[in-house]
C-alpha cells in the first residue's frame, strides 16, 4: 500500500510530505484549494502524461515520489526482482519534471523508462474518476477483472501461454513451408549434381590406378622392343652377348696359375654375374611373352578418365576433389530440404498445440459466460443504490473471428443508464459522475478479488447528495477496510466515513499562492464536516450534526 508521498514545486504546492495509513483516507477542502493536486501528482508519479505547466512558477523542476509497502504483494516483488530492482519490502517511485517539460523516472532510486514506471504502478494503484487513464475504461482491465472475480486468472494465463507456444510453432511451420523460388531452384540444381556424381561412381584412388594403367597400355609396343633388345644383349645375340662373354672370361681366368685368393674371389664374382645375367635374360623373355597389346582396354581406360576429367571441369574442381564435392552436395541438399520427416513432425506438433489451446480457451469461454451474469447482477444492484435506480449493467462476451492470446471472445462492460436506452460500452458514458459511481459499484463487488492495494476515487460524489452520498461513503469505507482507499470529496456524508482525513487549503503570502495539506484531529475534523454541511459560518447546530455523523460512523 501507499505509505508516503512527497511533492515538491508541483502546481501550487511548494513542499508537501504525507504519511499515509491503511483504510479510507478522505481529502476535502474549499473550491480552488487544490483538493485534486495529490491525485494529479500521484498520477504523474505513476507514469501519467505531463508538461512544463505542472512546475510551480519560478522553480526549475517539480519532484514527486511515492513509497509503497509491497510485503504482501508478490506480483510487485516478482516484477522488481525480474528487473533487478528488488529492495526488500519497499518500492519507491519518483518522477522529476523540468520547467522545459522534460521528465525523468526512477524506481527504487534507479533511472527507468516511463513504460517501466507504468508497468509496475499498474500493480500498485488504480485511480478512478474523471481521468483519461482510468483503468476500467480499458477492455483489457475489464477482462482481467472478470477473470479475477470468477477465479479464472490461472486458466487465462494458461490460455496465453498455450497461445504463444502455438504461434511460435505456427510461425516456424510457415517459414519451413514457404520455401522461396531461389531455394527451390537450388534444391533442383543440387539434386541434379548429386545424381550426376552418383552415376559417375568414382572410387577412392581410382584416378591414380587408371592413369597408371593408361600409361602401361599406351607403351606396350615400346616395352616389347626394349625387352627384346635387353634380352639379346644378355644372351640371345649370336654375335656376342653378356653371358657368352662372361663364360669366356671365366674360362680365361681359370687357366691362370697359381690360383691366388684374389683370383678365386674374381672367379666367384664372375660366376655369380653369369648366373644373374642368365636369370635376367629368362625374366625378360618371360616378360616379353606376357606383353600383349589390348587396344579395347586402352580405349575403355581413356574414356573413363575423360569422363572423370570432364565432370571435374564442369564443376570447376580438380579430379581428386570430386569425392569431396559429392559429400558436400549431399550434405547441403539435406539441409535445404530440411528433412520431410521433420516437417511432418512439426505439422503434428502444431496441430496438437492448437487442439490443446482450443480446449483451454473453450473452457475459459464457458466459465466466463457463467461468471459474467453473476458479476453484472451484483454490480447492477450496487449502482441502483448509487442514484442510478434504473440503470442496467451488462457484460458482453463478443465472439472473435479467430482465437487470440486472451481466448475466443472480447470482454466489454456495457451500461444502459435509463429505461428504453440501448446498452453502450462503459467507455462511452458521457457523465464523469456516473462513470465514477459505476466504477465504485464495480470495485465494491470485486474488492475481495482485487490484487491492487491502493484505490483512488476522485470526485466520485459529483451529482449526488443526501442518502445516496451516505451510501457512497459506506461503500468506500467498506472497500478501504480491505485495503487502502483515497477519496477526494465535497460531501460531508462521504467525508465522515473516512478513517483518516486530510484538509487542503490555499494560502497567499508575499504575493505567492501555495496549497497546504493538514491531517485533521478529532475536533478539527468535526469542524471540517460541519463546514461541508453548512458553509463557511459554523453554527452549533451544524457542529452537532457533524458530531452525530462521526459518532454514527464509529457505531457502525
Amino acid at each position: 500500500m501507499l505509505t508516503s508521498i512527497a511533492i515538491s514545486n508541483f502546481a501550487i504546492v511548494e513542499s508537501l510530505e504525507l504519511e499515509l495509513k491503511k483504510g479510507m483516507t478522505v481529502i476535502s477542502g474549499e473550491t480552488g484549494a487544490g483538493k485534486s493536486i495529490m491525485v494529479d501528482a500521484l498520477s504523474l508519479c505513476l507514469g501519467g502524461r505531463t508538461d512544463a505547466g505542472v512546475v510551480r512558477h519560478g522553480e526549475k523542476k517539480a519532484d514527486i515520489s511515492a513509497s509503497f509497502d509491497i510485503s504482501l504483494y508478490p506480483e510487485v516483488l516478482n516484477w522488481l526482482e525480474e528487473h533487478d530492482l528488488d529492495q526488500e519490502q519497499d518500492c519507491i517511485l519518483r518522477r522529476v519534471i523540468t520547467k522545459e517539460g522534460r521528465s525523468k523516472a526512477y524506481i527504487n532510486s534507479r533511472p527507468c523508462t516511463l513504460s517501466d514506471l507504468k508497468e509496475v504502478s499498474a500493480y500498485l494503484v488504480d485511480i478512478h474518476g474523471q481521468h483519461e487513464h482510468q483503468s476500467l475504461l480499458k477492455k483489457s482491465a475489464q477482462r482481467t477483472q472478470l477473470d479475477a472475480y470468477g477465479q479464472l486468472t490461472e486458466l487465462a494465463y494458461t490460455v496465453r501461454t498455450e497461445f504463444n507456444a502455438w504461434r511460435t510453432l505456427k510461425d516456424e511451420l510457415c517459414q519451413k513451408m514457404n520455401v522461396s523460388a531461389e531455394q527451390e531452384a537450388k534444391i533442383q540444381l543440387l539434386s541434379y549434381q548429386l545424381e550426376e556424381l552418383a552415376q559417375l561412381d568414382l572410387r577412392h584412388k581410382e584416378i591414380e590406378e587408371l592413369e597408371q594403367e593408361q600409361a602401361f597400355l599406351s607403351n606396350i609396343a615400346e616395352a616389347q622392343q626394349q625387352a627384346y633388345f635387353a634380352s639379346n644383349l644378355l644372351k640371345e645375340n649370336d654375335d656376342g652377348n653378356v653371358c657368352s662373354m662372361l663364360h669366356n672370361a671365366i674360362q680365361s681366368a681359370s687357366n691362370i696359375q697359381p690360383l691366388t685368393p684374389e683370383l678365386e674371389s674374381a672367379l666367384e664374382m664372375m660366376s655369380e654375374a653369369l648366373i644373374q645375367a642368365e636369370e635376367a635374360s629368362s625374366s625378360l623373355t618371360h616378360y616379353q611373352d606376357t606383353l600383349e597389346q589390348n587396344p579395347q582396354r586402352l580405349l575403355e581406360v581413356e574414356e573413363r578418365l575423360s569422363r572423370i576429367y570432364d565432370t571435374a571441369r564442369k564443376h570447376k574442381v580438380s579430379p581428386e576433389a570430386l569425392l569431396i564435392l559429392r559429400d558436400n552436395v549431399e550434405s547441403e541438399l539435406n539441409k535445404l530440404q530440411g528433412g520431410e520427416e521433420s516437417l511432418e513432425f512439426l505439422k503434428l506438433k502444431e496441430e496438437q498445440a492448437y487442439a490443446q489451446l482450443t480446449a483451454s480457451a473453450t473452457l475459459l469461454t464457458e466459465k466466463r459466460i457463467q461468471t459474467k451474469d453473476k458479476l453484472a447482477s451484483k454490480v447492477e444492484e450496487q449502482i441502483h443504490g448509487l442514484g442510478m435506480p434504473h440503470a442496467g449493467f451488462f457484460i458482453d462476451c463478443q465472439p472473435l473471428d479467430q482465437i487470440t492470446a486472451n481466448g475466443f471472445e472480447e470482454i466489454e462492460y456495457m451500461i444502459a443508464s435509463n429505461p428504453g436506452q440501448p446498452a453502450q460500452p462503459l467507455r462511452k458514458v458521457a457523465s464523469g459522475g456516473e462513470l465514477s459511481r459505476i466504477s465504485l459499484g464495480i470495485q465494491v463487488v470485486t474488492a475481495h478479488t482485487s490484487t491492487i492495494p491502493t484505490l483512488v476515487f476522485d470526485e466520485v460524489d459529483v451529482g449526488i447528495s443526501g442518502g445516496i452520498a451516505e451510501v457512497v461513503g459506506r461503500m468506500l469505507r467498506s472497500v478501504g477496510a480491505r485495503g487502502q482507499v483515497f477519496c477526494v470529496t465535497h460531501l460531508a456524508q462521504v467525508a465522515a466515513q473516512g478513517h483518516q482525513h486530510f484538509q487542503v487549503s490555499k494560502q497567499i503570502a508575499d504575493e505567492s499562492t501555495s496549497s497546504q495539506v493538514k491531517t485533521l484531529k478529532e475536533e478539527e475534523r468535526t469542524q471540517e464536516i460541519a463546514r461541508l454541511l453548512g458553509g463557511i459560518k459554523l453554527t452549533e447546530q451544524t457542529l452537532a450534526h457533524a458530531r452525530e455523523m462521526l459518532g454514527n460512523v464509529h457505531l457502525q
